[in-house]
């Protein structure tokens, strides 16, 4: 059994690393070790995350994959949690979230009964909390939505700052060649920023080009 720990923030500017520490003194003080952390700065609400199929694409049947909170997990809508939840039971990983103490038993082997009972109420819970999440996420956005609508309306929305340097200089990197994850390393941008400037360096190019 591994123990493999993902962390997850919704934007490059938020920190993902912020509750390591967090998950390392659950590990510790119930005799674990992580093996791996899989960490990665994207949205919640979609399956497009490369860190977390990495994690699972590394997983044996028993391993644990270890959260902080179950909406580090998912903001999914029901379709997409379906599915991440099918691939959770294919591949037999235990999820335990610091926020769901009925999962904390699962961090230690039990007898197979007893493991299929907290498994079964432990995905009750699962699925009640993302669902919680979900309706977080969504009543979030509504809210910013319509503090927009009303900006606009009174004139005074201006939208979101670029950070022009820092685009520049991952921009350079791409054009010298760097790899995408050697990018991510060194700027904590998300891979969705580096495909956004990559197509801005594509039209730039065609537009010399023209």
């Amino acid at each position: 059994m591994f123990v493999r720990a993902y962390l997850r923030a919704s934007t490059e500017e938020q920190d993902a690393t912020r509750a390591k520490d967090d998950l390392e003194t659950f590990a510790h003080e119930r005799g674990l070790k992580i093996a791996a952390w899989y960490i990665e700065n994207e949205s919640g609400a979609s399956l497009q995350r490369p860190e977390l199929f990495k994690l699972l694409s590394h997983t044996h049947p028993g391993d644990i994959l270890l959260i902080e909170q179950v909406d580090r997990l998912s903001r999914l809508n029901a379709e997409d949690w379906a599915k991440l939840k099918a691939e959770l039971s294919a591949r037999r990983v235990r999820v335990v979230a610091l926020d769901l103490p009925t999962s904390w038993m699962l961090a230690n082997q039990g007898d197979e009964m007893t493991t299929r009972m907290l498994e079964a109420l432990n995905g009750m819970m699962l699925d009640m909390l993302a669902a919680i999440a979900r309706k977080d996420y969504t009543d979030r956005r509504r809210r910013q939505q319509q503090g927009i609508e009303k900006a606009k309306a009174e004139g005074v929305f201006k939208g979101r700052r670029e950070d022009a340097n820092r685009n520049e200089a991952i921009m350079t990197m791409m054009r010298n060649g760097d790899s995408w994850n050697t990018i991510i390393a060194a700027t904590g941008c998300s891979r969705s920023t580096l495909s956004r400037l990559g197509q801005r360096i594509k039209a730039e190019a065609e537009k010399e080009a023209a």
